[in-house]
């Protein structure tokens, strides 16, 4: 924030706090009494006369009951929606969660049911790296080297990508699921193994 922004934000403190005051049918007085705040301190406050402090400004913010940043009239927090576009490879549509080019990429991925060669061993690849991933809805074939597991919604399942692996849908609707992937080798803390078969 600019200095100037900054200054026009204190400046706008006072009349907030008056009319807040106001707004409670509350006197100067009884403020004080509430807020340990001198009478003429919260006076020159509300007429811009002394510049608020953090000292002063959380007691009010709780005698008023009203959040630190809706008293100071601090700017609204810029958009955080992610605007990446989802992309289609290998007939999957991935779905990207993160915008930033290093350390863990997060991706929803929607793999449509199989209409042929149903019971073809899902392709594998290999590459640097550490995934994890998490089945939201329908059923995931992961092929990972020489195992094939079946995962449903709400199982997890994490690897090092140098292991050959490769994912296929394992029923009849789309199988949506979360990826995190650190192409460092960046590591989640979440593990779930397969039932002993």
């Amino acid at each position: 924030m600019a200095e100037n922004d900054f200054d026009e934000v204190l400046t706008a403190v006072g009349p907030r706090l008056r009319a807040l005051r106001q707004a409670r049918g509350s006197t100067l007085a009884q403020i004080a009494e509430t807020t340990g705040i001198s009478l003429s301190t919260l006076s020159r406050l509300e007429s811009g006369g002394r510049k608020p402090t953090l000292e002063l400004l959380l007691p009010l913010a709780q005698a008023y009951g009203v959040p630190l940043d809706e008293l100071v009239g601090a700017p609204a927090v810029g958009d955080v929606r992610i605007r990446q576009r989802p992309f289609t490879r290998n007939g999957q549509t991935y779905v990207p969660l993160t915008r930033y080019l290093g350390g863990m990429h997060a991706y929803k991925h929607i793999v449509p049911p199989r209409t042929k060669d149903k019971s073809a061993r899902p392709e594998q690849k290999v590459h640097e790296g550490y995934e994890w991933l998490y089945v939201l809805t329908g059923r995931l074939w992961v092929a990972l080297g020489e195992h094939d597991l079946v995962l449903g919604a709400g199982e997890a399942a994490e690897f090092d990508t140098r292991t050959p692996h490769g994912f296929a849908n394992a029923g009849d609707r789309p199988v949506e699921f979360l990826s995190l992937f650190g192409p460092q080798g960046e590591r989640m803390h979440v593990r779930a193994r397969p039932a002993p078969g």
